[in-house]
């Protein structure tokens, strides 16, 4: 996609899109519509944020993921994205190597489906209300990839998605590997407000870069590689149950996937390589 579609196109779009498929409690990342901050403000994260929970990902070379930490989302249909992937919990697409988590996106057929790929989750395991959120990784790229490091919520307390909120510390689209989104879902009708990086030079397939996110009562600051490149600090819930800083005032869990295909990164075509490969060094999370 060179450009963007239009915010009302696309949510008829997407709202076809989701008609089509099984209901899912946990929807993949929708994009983000952003206005480019021409010139964002650094800041330096303080130091009063305390370590409460971590994965260096220091298994043996093939071993699978903490299963202490992190449970999967299994199967296909969709996503509520038209994705093309069946997510699976095989170390074929989810495992360590030399200290790090490897998300693997294959083209292989898979029970009806023409990609596998892996979804992890740490709902149950680690779940947060406020904090800082910390993952350094390096980025599958390519027409149709879109990895992506996000939250949802835990209890559900203000309805179904987007009511009780969405939470995207970084999603790519992989035909613009140098450029980065981070972007808040919540509110009936969807409301979803945002902004990008873009890397002044490389791409994020090329290396490692650390994308953090600092989480407070009512404000939302969003980093990659230390660079405060946006702020939020407006959104409303649409239900009874709450006020603001509703539905961003209850546990979120952290996922991190690879998806195949959707109606935002569009689908694979001859360019596309596989296997695309998302790795991952660490995930840390502090708190106040």
């Amino acid at each position: 996609m060179k450009g963007y579609l239009p915010a009302v196109v696309l949510a008829a779009f997407l709202a076809l899109i989701m008609a089509d498929c099984e209901p899912d409690p946990t929807p993949t990342p929708t994009p983000v519509l952003p206005t480019p901050t021409s010139a964002p403000p650094t800041a330096t994260p303080t130091a009063d944020w305390k370590l409460v929970w971590a994965d260096e990902f220091d298994g043996p070379d093939g071993s699978p993921v903490d299963t202490a930490k992190w449970s999967f989302n299994t199967g296909a249909g969709g996503w509520g994205n038209g994705e093309w992937q069946y997510y699976t919990d095989r170390t074929d697409n989810a495992y360590i190597q030399d200290g790090a988590l490897v998300i693997k996106a294959r083209r292989e057929d898979f029970k009806r489906s023409r990609y596998t790929s892996a979804r992890l989750v740490t709902r149950g395991k680690g779940d947060w209300l406020y904090g800082r959120f910390e993952v350094r990784a390096k980025l599958p790229y390519g027409q149709g990839i879109w990895p992506a490091i996000w939250m949802l919520p835990t209890d559900v307390e203000y309805g179904r998605w987007p009511a009780s909120g969405e939470i995207d510390i970084m999603e790519l689209v992989g035909h613009q590997p140098a450029r980065v989104h981070g972007t808040l879902h919540y509110g009936n009708p969807h409301t979803f407000e945002g902004d990008r990086y873009d890397l002044a030079e490389g791409t994020f397939t090329g290396d490692y870069h650390v994308f953090a996110l600092e989480w407070e009562p009512a404000e939302f600051r969003w980093y990659v590689d230390g660079y405060h490149y946006q702020t939020q600090t407006t959104w409303f819930t649409s239900s009874t149950k709450g006020t603001y800083p509703a539905p961003f005032d209850r546990r979120f869990h952290m996922i991190l996937n690879v998806a195949v295909g959707g109606a935002w990164p569009g689908f694979p075509d001859e360019t596309t390589t596989f296997p695309q490969y998302m790795y991952v060094d660490y995930v840390r999370v502090y708190q106040k």
